[in-house]
C-alpha cells in the first residue's frame, strides 16, 4: 500500500514472498519450455504478443484508442510477460519490433551483439517456416508498422555507422545486418527464393531436385523449369503449393532482374556529390556492366566490392555509408547469380576465377583485408604459359584456404547465436549454411573443388572416402590409420563421450578429447593445439573437411569403416567390406605391451621435499626431483632472465610425502589405495577379464582417489613453507600476487610421449585458500579418465605416476601461442611454425589461431587466420574474464615475429648441448607478449609418432608426385 507521506509500505508476508521470488526471476528457462511456448506461439493468433499500445515520445504507453500527449507515437504491439522475462532470464529476445527500440540495447556490444543476431536468425526463420512464430500473427493487424520499422532502421544504421571504429572491426557484420534490417523497402531476394522452394519441396517431395539446384546454383533457367515442373505436376498439387511456385516464379524473376543499370543508377543517385566513390560508379555503370563475357561482369563487380570495402571508411557521411553498404550486397548479388554461367574453358581461366572469386569474397568482408593482402600475390594470375604440379598444389592449398576462412568468419559471427537457438528450434542450424551458399563463397569453393580434382586428375593424387562428393576438400593433417565405427558429429562436441575404437567427424575439435581411433574435423582448430600434438605423437589419423563433406558422411554413420591419412596429406576411408588383405593385417591383435613405453623410475629422487626457487632448476633434474616443465623453464629462466617469470617449484617428493597420509574411509594411505589398484588391475587381466572392463575398474577407483586427493589436508611444516616461499620469491604474501599453478610430472615431454595438456592448469587464482585447493585439484589431475585413458594408451606403466607443480605468477599477455622449431607442415627442419590467439592461453587449447610458415629467409606464409570471436584476460583480482575479438587487424606485427626467429635461433643452438634435456629438437615452446615484450611459459620436445610416419602401407597410399612435371595453362578442363 502507499502511504500518506508516498512512499510504499510492504507487509512482512509480501515481503518474505519477494525474497523468495527473487532467485526464480533471475533463473534460466529450459530449452524444453521455451520449445513448448515456441510451438504455442505459432498457433496463437497474436503469437508472442499479447496486446497492441502507443509507445510515446515522453515514455508513457497508452491503449490504441487513445492518443499519445505529443507527435511522433509509435503503434506497436507489446510482448507477452514471458517473453519480456526470457529477455532477463535467458538474453532471450523472440518476435523483436524494432520501433522503439533502444539502439544501444539492440546493437549489444556487452553480449557480442546478440540481439542483433537473434533478430537476423528470426528472420531467416520466419522465411523457411511459414512465419515461424508469427505463423498466425502475420495477420494481427497493428502489431508490426512496416514504415515504422524502416524508419528505425535507417536512424540505427546512421547512428551505427557514423563510428569509424565500429564499421572497420565489424565491416562483415554489419554489411550482414543490412540484409535483414529494413531501411528501404529492398527484401533479401536470394534467401527469399532459397526458403520459397525449401517449404514448396517439404510440402510437395517430387520439388527437392529443383529445390537442390536452386539452393546451390541457381541461374535464370530455372525459371522456366519451375514452370514446366508445375504445368507437370498440378494437377496431384493442391491450391496452396500452386500459389507457392508462383510466388516462387515471382521471386526469381525478380532476383534475376535484367535491369542492373536502372538499380545501381537509384542507389549512385543517394550518394552526396561530395562522395569519394560516386564517380567510380557512375563510370562503372557506364562501361562495366556493358561487359558481355560472365567472367568480365564478375570481374568488374569484384573490383568494385574491393573498391567500395577500402573506401568506405574516406566517405564521411553515415547516410552515404549505407548506401555503399548497399551497393555492395547489390554487386555479390550480381555475382551470385552470373557465376553459374562463368565456366572456365582452361586452366588458366579457372585460376582467373578463383582469384576474382577471392577478391570479391574481400570485398564482402568474409576474408580481411589484411589477409587478401598476405595471400593475394601468390594468387594473382600468372603471365606463365605452364605451372608446375608443385606450384598447382601450392596455388590450390591457397585457394582453399580463402574458402575455409571465409566460412570461417560466418561461423565465429553466429555460431554462438545459432548454438542458443539450437536448444528449442532444431531449424536454426540451416542459417550459418544459407549465409555461405547465398555469398561468393559458393562459387568460389565450387571452383576450388574443381581446381582439386583437375590437380588430382593431373598427379595421382586422390581421395577416396566413402564415394561423397568435393573429395578435393579433404586434407590429411596426421599421419595413421585406423578400424573402427564411424561417428559423424554435428553441432558442440564437448557432451559427446568418445570412445578410443571409434573414429569421429567433428564440426570443430573439443579442447579435452579422450583418446580416439580417428578423428576429421571441419575446423582444425591449429596444427600445434594439445589435441593436434597428441594426435601427431599417438599416431591417430586426422584430417580437415568441408562442412558439405560432413553432411554427406552422416549418411555413413554407424557404419565400420577403414580410414587412414598418408604423409602427403591423401586420406582413404572406405567401409570395412572393402578392406584388403594388407589392410586387414594392420589390425591383427597385438601384445599390449607392443609399441608402448616405460617411464624410468628407479632415478626418481623422493627426498626433496623442500619449495624451490625456479631460478635453481635446470634440467638435469627432469624427471628425477621435478618435471619437465619446471627443469626446462629453470633452464630458459637461466639463459633468458628477463623473458621468464620468477617461480616456485614444489617437487615429486612433496606430493609422496602427502600421499603417505591416511586415507579417509581406507585403512591404508593413499599411496597404498593407489598401489592395490594397479596390483588388482593386473590380477584381473592374468585372470583373463577383457581389457575394456579392466580399464573401467581403474578409472572407478582412481576416481575414488583423485576426489580423496581434492579434499587432503596440507601437512602443517609445508604450508608454513609454502607461504614463506612464495613471498621471498614472488616479492608478495599469498593472496596478493595471481598465479597459474601448472602441473608438471614424470610422464610428459618424454621421447616418444608428449602428454600435451593432459593435466589440470588452474588458471590467474589470487585468494591463499584458493592456491591451496588448486595444488590438491593439480596433484589430483593425473587420475582423471581422459589423462589417464590416454596414458594407458601409450605407457606402459601409467601408474607410475608424479606430479609436481609449478607455480609462476600471471602476465596478462596481449596474445599468446606456441613456436616449433620446425615447418609442421611442410616437414622443414629450417622452418618455424608459429600459431597465436589474442590472449591468454587460447592456440593451446585448439582455437583456431593465427598460424604461419616462417621460412629461413625470414618470410612468413600466412597459414591460417584466427577467427575466435572471444579470448582470455587475466585480471588482478584473479579468475579469468572473456572478452571479443575483432579480425580486422593480424595479431603478429613485424617486431614480434623479429623476436621470435631470434628465440628459435637462440634455442636451437643452447639447448641441444644442455644436460637433461633429452633432445636435440624441434622443440615446442609456449610464449606470450605483453606491450611487444616476449615472455616464455614453456620448452618441451616436439614428438612425433615415426612409425606412423615412415609406416609401409602409409608410403604405399601416397601417390609418387612428379613435382616438376609442367602443366599448360591452356589445358582444356
Amino acid at each position: 500500500m502507499i502511504t500518506t507521506s508516498g512512499t510504499i509500505k510492504v507487509s512482512l508476508p509480501v515481503l518474505l514472498f519477494l525474497f523468495l521470488a527473487a532467485p526464480l526471476w533471475a533463473q534460466k528457462t529450459e530449452s524444453a519450455t521455451i520449445k513448448k511456448r515456441i510451438d504455442a506461439y505459432k498457433e496463437d493468433p497474436r503469437g508472442p504478443y499479447k496486446d497492441l499500445r502507443w509507445f510515446c515520445p515522453d515514455g508513457s504507453v497508452v491503449p490504441p484508442q487513445e492518443r499519445c500527449p505529443q507527435r511522433g507515437g509509435k503503434q506497436r504491439a507489446r510482448y507477452k510477460d514471458e517473453v519480456v522475462t526470457l529477455q532477463k532470464t535467458n538474453h532471450l529476445f523472440l518476435g523483436q519490433i524494432l520501433a522503439t527500440t533502444d539502439y544501444q540495447s539492440f546493437w549489444d556490444t556487452a553480449n557480442n551483439h546478440s540481439r542483433l543476431k537473434q533478430y537476423q536468425l528470426e528472420q531467416y526463420l520466419r522465411s523457411i517456416d511459414n512465419g515461424w512464430i508469427l505463423r498466425k500473427a502475420q495477420f494481427y493487424r497493428g502489431a508490426i508498422q512496416a514504415e515504422d520499422e524502416s524508419a528505425w532502421g535507417i536512424d540505427f544504421f546512421n547512428q551505427l555507422l557514423s563510428d569509424d571504429q565500429v564499421l572497420r572491426q565489424h565491416f562483415f557484420l554489419i554489411r550482414q545486418a543490412a540484409k535483414d534490417i529494413p531501411h528501404r523497402g529492398d527484401v533479401n531476394q536470394a534467401q527469399l527464393m532459397r526458403s520459397q522452394s525449401q517449404v514448396i519441396a517439404e510440402q510437395y517431395p517430387p520439388f527437392m531436385d529443383l529445390r537442390i539446384k536452386i539452393h546451390g546454383q541457381p541461374q535464370e533457367s530455372d525459371i522456366e523449369k519451375v514452370l514446366t515442373f508445375k504445368r507437370q505436376h498440378a494437377a496431384k498439387m493442391n491450391t496452396e503449393t500452386v500459389e507457392q511456385l508462383d510466388e516462387l516464379v515471382a521471386t526469381m524473376r525478380d532476383f534475376f532482374h535484367p535491369d542492373k543499370k536502372q538499380r545501381l543508377r537509384e542507389y549512385t543517385s543517394q550518394l552526396p556529390a561530395s562522395s569519394p566513390l560516386k564517380n567510380s560508379l557512375t563510370n562503372f555503370i557506364g562501361t562495366s556492366l556493358e561487359q558481355e563475357s560472365p567472367g568480365d561482369r564478375i570481374a568488374a563487380y569484384a573490383d568494385l566490392l574491393f573498391v567500395i570495402r577500402n573506401n568506405i571508411l574516406k566517405e564521411n557521411n553515415a547516410a552515404a555509408r549505407l548506401t555503399l553498404l548497399d551497393i555492395s550486397n547489390y554487386l555479390e548479388e550480381q555475382i551470385y547469380i552470373d557465376a553459374a554461367n562463368w565456366q572456365p574453358a582452361n586452366l588458366k581461366e579457372l585460376l582467373r576465377n578463383i582469384f576474382v572469386l577471392g577478391k570479391a569474397g574481400t570485398g564482402a568482408g568474409y576474408i580481411e583485408l589484411w589477409e587478401w593482402q598476405q595471400i593475394s600475390p601468390q594468387l594473382k594470375p600468372t603471365e606463365s604459359e605452364a605451372l608446375t604440379i608443385e606450384a598447382l598444389n601450392r596455388y590450390m592449398q591457397l585457394a582453399r584456404s580463402q574458402v575455409e576462412w571465409g566460412t570461417g568468419t560466418v561461423k565465429a559471427v553466429y555460431q554462438e547465436t545459432v548454438t542458443l537457438f539450437q536448444g528449442f528450434e532444431p531449424l536454426a542450424h540451416g542459417f550459418i549454411d544459407d549465409r555461405i551458399r547465398s555469398s561468393a563463397l559458393l562459387p568460389l569453393g565450387t571452383n576450388v573443388s574443381r581446381l582439386g580434382d583437375f590437380i588430382a586428375e593431373q598427379s595421382g593424387l586422390n581421395n577416396k572416402v566413402l564415394g561423397i562428393a568435393n573429395q578435393s576438400q579433404i586434407r590429411g593433417l596426421n599421419p595413421g590409420f585406423a578400424f573402427g565405427e564411424l561417428v559423424v558429429v554435428s553441432g558442440s562436441p564437448d557432451e559427446i563421450e568418445v570412445s578410443s575404437d571409434k573414429i569421429y567427424v567433428f564440426e570443430r575439435p573439443p579442447s579435452d578429447l579422450k583418446p580416439v581411433a580417428g578423428i576429421a574435423t571441419v575446423s582444425e582448430g591449429n596444427l600445434v593445439s594439445h589435441v593436434q600434438l597428441l594426435a601427431r605423437n599417438l599416431g591417430i589419423p586426422n584430417a580437415v573437411l568441408s562442412n558439405f563433406n560432413l553432411e554427406e558422411l552422416k549418411s555413413h554413420s554407424g557404419e565400420m569403416v577403414f580410414y587412414a591419412v598418408s604423409r602427403k596429406g591423401t586420406v582413404i576411408m572406405k567401409p570395412a567390406s572393402e578392406m584388403n588383405a594388407r589392410e586387414k593385417a594392420l589390425f591383427t591383435v597385438k601384445t599390449r605391451n607392443e609399441d608402448k613405453i616405460s617411464v624410468p623410475v628407479e632415478n626418481i629422487d623422493l627426498n626433496q621435499t623442500s619449495v624451490l626457487d625456479l631460478r635453481d632448476v635446470r634440467s638435469a633434474n627432469s624427471g628425477k626431483v621435478y618435471g619437465p616443465k619446471a627443469a626446462n623453464l629453470g633452464q630458459l629462466k637461466s639463459t633468458f632472465p628477463e623473458n621468464v617469470v620468477e617461480g616456485l617449484v614444489l617437487p615429486f617428493g612433496i606430493f609422496r610425502k602427502h600421499m603417505e597420509q591416511q586415507m579417509p574411509g581406507q585403512n591404508q594411505s593413499y599411496w597404498q589405495f593407489l598401489n592395490e589398484t594397479f596390483e588388482q588391475a593386473e590380477k584381473m587381466r592374468n585372470n583373463g577379464t577383457s581389457e575394456t572392463e579392466v580399464e573401467n575398474f581403474q578409472i572407478q577407483k582412481l576416481g575414488i582417489l583423485r576426489e580423496a586427493i581434492k579434499k587432503m589436508p596440507l601437512l602443517p611444516a609445508f604450508e608454513e613453507e609454502l607461504s614463506r616461499r612464495f613471498e621471498s620469491i614472488l616479492g608478495k604474501p599469498m593472496g596478493e600476487v595471481p598465479v597459474f599453478i601448472r602441473s608438471d610430472t614424470n610422464m610428459e615431454d618424454l621421447k616418444d610421449f608428449t602428454g600435451a595438456g593432459l593435466n589440470l592448469t588452474v588458471f590467474n587464482v589470487l585468494e591463499k585458500n584458493k592456491i591451496i585447493q588448486g595444488i590438491k585439484d593439480v596433484w589430483a589431475s593425473p587420475y582423471t579418465d581422459r589423462s589417464f585413458r590416454w596414458r594407458q594408451k601409450y605407457l606402459l606403466n601409467p601408474e607410475n605416476v608424479y606430479p609436481s607443480l609449478l607455480i609462476i605468477p600471471s602476465v596478462d599477455v596481449d596474445y599468446s601461442g606456441v613456436l616449433i622449431t620446425k615447418g609442421v607442415s611442410s616437414g622443414n627442419s629450417g622452418d618455424l611454425t608459429i600459431a597465436f590467439s589474442r590472449g591468454a592461453g587460447g592456440a593451446v587449447d585448439g582455437q583456431v589461431a593465427e598460424s604461419y610458415l616462417i621460412m629461413p629467409s625470414g618470410e612468413a606464409v600466412l597459414i591460417a587466420p584466427s577467427r575466435e570471436p572471444y579470448y582470455n584476460v587475466l585480471p588482478l583480482a584473479g579468475g579469468l574474464q572473456k572478452k571479443t575479438a575483432a579480425f580486422d587487424q593480424a595479431i603478429l606485427n613485424k617486431k614480434n615475429m623479429d623476436a621470435i626467429r631470434e628465440l628459435a635461433n637462440t634455442v636451437k643452438k643452447v639447448l641441444p648441448n644442455t644436460p637433461g634435456i633429452g633432445s636435440e629438437g624441434p622443440y615446442d615452446i609456449e610464449l606470450g607478449f605483453k606491450n611487444d615484450k616476449l615472455w616464455l611459459f614453456q620448452v618441451r620436445p616436439f614428438v612425433e609418432n615415426k612409425k606412423a610416419a615412415s609406416s609401409a602401407y602409409l608410403e604405399s597410399i601416397t601417390p609418387k608426385i612428379g613435382r616438376n612435371k609442367k602443366i599448360k595453362l591452356s589445358t582444356k578442363l
